[in-house]
């Protein structure tokens, strides 16, 4: 198997406190690795750490096989970035920033800048200072910088930020086309687990700063199965009809009057003719796929997968 990253006990201490303790991630190459946990969970410690910005307590990184230390110029050279929010000159044009960026990296290739803002479709912008740039535009054209100098990895802490439903498709077809076509390695933190779902080839979940799971999204959908969400007035005595008139067993309660049926024996409408059939008040009967945020959120609680 070959990594472009791996962490090895990668941990750290702020002020006496362990926010980030003994992660080991492993970033295949050529993949997109989704990157997901809650606000304060430790994904942008760990990206910094990754990027040099900050040091590690303890634990090794290493990226395309060579060690990551206070000298790996050449290394840092070969990635991408945006961590938190993308700072800009604000009195420059996205190429003078973009300009100033490649002088920066050593990096003399001036045509990959119209290249890269064409690629976040980022036009018309030739005379328009970043100061007058929106929220979603800024986004972009960090993206922009990040891609610039053709990296072969891209770090991308929360990239789709501040984009509208439009922006976010484009984007989302971007990273993987970066990926499929240019080969490039993405490792980008979310917490919108839809699109998450849809690019990710590998999950990294994390929890206060421990990495809790590490799994394929091939794997994630082989878990996932149908079920059927029932959500009723009287809990108790519709949980007796499916044990004892349907003789259902693997279901689930929600919540007070919602219950999750795994058991595909009986079907949605023979469900509800026996909860009908004995007064039982149905508020609402579906089918539905399990998905990502279930996974995410079962993972969270420690509650497990119902396969």
């Amino acid at each position: 198997m070959s990594y472009i990253l791996k962490t090895n006990q990668l941990t750290k201490v702020f002020e006496g406190k362990e926010v980030v303790s003994g992660v080991n991630m492993h970033v295949k190459q050529g993949e997109i690795y989704g990157f997901l946990g809650p606000n304060g969970a430790g994904k942008t410690t760990i990206m910094k750490m990754i990027t040099n910005l900050i040091k590690p307590t303890s634990g090794d990184i290493e990226i395309f096989g060579e060690k990551l230390t206070n000298t790996s110029y050449e290394v840092l050279k070969r990635i991408g970035t945006i961590i938190e929010y993308p700072i800009f000159y604000e009195k420059l044009t996205a190429k003078e920033n973009l300009y100033l960026h490649c002088e920066y990296m050593g990096y003399y290739d001036k045509k990959s800048i119209d290249h890269a803002l064409d690629l976040v479709k980022l036009h018309n912008v030739d005379d328009k200072k970043v100061k007058d740039f929106s929220l979603g535009m800024k986004q972009r054209l960090g993206i922009a910088r990040a891609i610039t100098t053709k990296p072969e990895l891209l770090i991308l802490d929360e990239p789709i930020n501040g984009l509208d439903p439009i922006g976010i498709k484009e984007l989302r077809e971007l990273f993987k086309m970066l990926c499929k076509e240019y080969g490039i390695t993405l490792l980008i933190s979310s917490h919108i687990l839809a699109e998450m779902e849809q690019m990710a080839d590998t999950i990294g979940v994390i929890q206060n700063g421990k990495l809790i799971k590490e799994v394929s999204m091939k794997s994630i959908n082989g878990e996932q199965t149908d079920y059927i969400e029932v959500t009723v007035q009287d809990i108790k005595k519709a949980t007796y009809i499916l044990d004892h008139e349907l003789g259902l067993k693997n279901y689930k309660i929600i919540s007070e009057q919602m219950i999750r049926i795994y058991e595909m024996t009986a079907t949605q409408q023979e469900i509800s003719k026996a909860l009908i059939m004995k007064d039982i008040e149905i508020e609402s009967i579906n089918k539905k796929h399990s998905s990502l945020e279930e996974y995410f959120l079962n993972l969270m609680n420690g509650e497990g997968i119902h396969a």
